[in-house]
């Protein structure tokens, strides 16, 4: 079990850092309609990341199951080549980084925030937590990771709980504090968006360089 959470962090802790979905909750909570578009992006985001590492930690059933002594080279495989998704995304993010002088752009899609409902929050939430190619590839290793461990369905429910927890939590705990002191919350927010939105693409190039070269080991290890 200790061995499946320290194999689910780095993929978790991936999701949570993922500068964008961040961003857009701070704009929900800097909107006209705060209370209600952010909890329903919340609701929609941990639904999203639910929804994939579940799906992922079903699917990793597939994979034939191997001697524990033995090599594993179809997790291998599939590890292997996660982690070369992750380093081109890493070069893409890398590449669209604002060179010296430039202002960051905005996704045209925040423009929208201001108007957006509660059921539109809710499913920007659960796009980006489960259909964003960059979350959606770790939530692959994390299922990947659980359901090809071998324990038990009851610790798998514990592994999912505590990778959900993790990577949801840079989303909820601004919006918690945000609905518990509003007023205390708005100007340390919106400095947060300006420094996330200035930095986002530094900041995923190295979380994907990271989290990549780490699945290539991992691959690299089952053989």
């Amino acid at each position: 079990m200790n061995g499946v959470i320290g194999e689910i962090l780095p993929s978790a802790l991936g999701v949570a850092i993922s500068p964008i979905p961040i961003i857009a909750a701070i704009l929900m909570l800097l909107s006209p309609k705060a209370r209600g578009t952010s909890v329903g992006f919340m609701i929609g985001w941990l639904l999203g990341i639910v929804v994939a590492v579940v799906v992922f930690t079903l699917l990793s059933a597939v994979i034939p199951a191997a001697d524990p002594s033995a090599s594993k080279p179809i997790a291998g495989v599939i590890k292997i080549i996660l982690g070369l998704a992750l380093l081109l995304l890493a070069w893409s993010q890398w590449r669209k980084r604002p060179h010296a002088g430039e202002t960051a752009a905005t996704p045209k899609w925040m423009s929208a925030i201001d108007s957006m409902k509660p059921a539109a929050a809710l499913g920007l939430g659960f796009l980006l937590a489960a259909v964003n190619p960059k979350n959606l590839l770790m939530a692959v290793a994390g299922g990947l990771a659980i359901g090809g461990s071998g324990i038990a369905v009851g610790q798998q429910v514990i592994a999912i709980v505590i990778f959900v927890l993790i990577a949801a939590c840079t989303v909820v705990i601004p919006v918690v504090a945000y609905l518990l002191a509003s007023a205390k919350m708005a100007g340390p927010l919106d400095a947060l968006r300006v420094w996330l939105l200035a930095n986002n693409a530094t900041i995923m190039t190295v979380l994907l360089l990271v989290i990549g070269v780490v699945l290539i080991g991992k691959g690299i290890a089952d053989f």
